[in-house]
């Protein structure tokens, strides 16, 4: 058994134990850890390759999802790789909770994930996954030009894949990462809108969708480029307050249709394997004003002992 954790600057992000000796294929895992939905998820922010996560991971996600719960994963034994796991937590954070609209105890959510995976040659190196997560927030809150909130169901799917190539078989010397992730959410309940103490209570439904890809390539030891487009889609949505005529839809515009997007580059450093400089630039298009033009200059440095890195 293996004990893990890591602090952040709302609290510790993870801290769990997971099982080393029940079998070869089987593991478990149980705590505060970061979610395996999807691919991204799971990697500590020390080693993503961009200096912030992907418009998806942030809008379904709330950029990266923790949970206090426990995971249950298995790996075939077989050459090609492949496993499938389950996860039950409390559904603490977005796109649950929060706790405090909870009336009764047991786990508020869960997650199914399933990989599969195997090289191509000496070189080459793929795997994809699908993963599904399920919540039901109660009065989980937002703010637009007043304090909305939402209770009912919350249903998202993942599709992720990545490749890795190394011309020479060596991947210290140089390699090539494409990744890629595709989310789409439906959610189903109740929308408050709350106007000075007024609440007025209908129906809600939606069906978004977002991707990302990206891709890094090493062209010397040490340094690295990369180039990551997002893009989000509004796609269709349903307000019962509206649709009876009670409230405009310009009384959300958070809601409104938009589809954003984003261009980001970006160049790194790393003068050893604990430490590592990078320049990035991105031009965002939001929902609301003209293009954001955004450059972060970012050091990264790892002190203690951690875990390996996901494939």
């Amino acid at each position: 058994m293996a004990a893990s954790a890591a602090d952040g600057r709302d609290g510790i992000k993870e801290g769990y134990l997971q099982t080393r000796g029940l079998s070869n294929v089987f593991s478990v895992k149980a705590g505060r850890f970061f979610s395996g939905v999807g691919y991204q998820n799971e990697i500590h922010a020390h080693a993503w390759d961009f200096t912030d996560a992907s418009l998806a991971s942030k809008v379904f996600l709330g950029n990266q999802l923790g949970e206090d719960g426990v995971q249950v994963k298995w790996v075939a034994p077989t050459d090609l790789y492949f496993d499938v796991g389950a996860e039950a937590g409390r559904g603490r954070k977005f796109p649950g909770g929060p706790d405090r609209g909870r009336s009764k105890n047991g786990f508020g959510s869960g997650v199914l994930f399933a990989h599969l995976g195997g090289d191509i040659g000496a070189g080459t190196a793929w795997r994809v996954g699908l993963s599904h997560l399920q919540t039901s927030p109660q009065d989980r809150t937002y703010t637009d030009l007043v304090t909305d909130s939402f209770s009912g169901r919350s249903r998202l799917w993942v599709v992720d894949g990545i490749l890795k190539w190394s011309p020479s078989g060596n991947p210290t010397e140089k390699n090539f990462k494409l990744q890629g992730e595709y989310f789409r959410r439906n959610e189903s309940g109740n929308l408050t809108y709350n106007a000075t103490g007024a609440a007025q209570t209908d129906s809600y439904a939606s069906r978004q969708s977002g991707y990302y890809i990206q891709s890094v390539y090493q062209f010397m030891p040490q340094w690295r480029a990369g180039y990551r487009y997002d893009r989000l889609s509004a796609g269709t949505t349903s307000i019962g307050l509206v649709n009876s005529g009670a409230l405009k839809a310009a009384d959300f515009p958070i809601l409104n249709a938009y589809n954003p997007t984003r261009n980001t580059f970006m160049v790194d450093w790393s003068p050893s394997e604990f430490s590592r400089l990078r320049l990035q630039y991105a031009r965002d298009r939001p929902q609301f004003g003209t293009a954001d033009n955004q450059v972060f200059l970012q050091y990264i440095m790892s002190l203690g002992a951690h875990g390996a890195h996901k494939f």
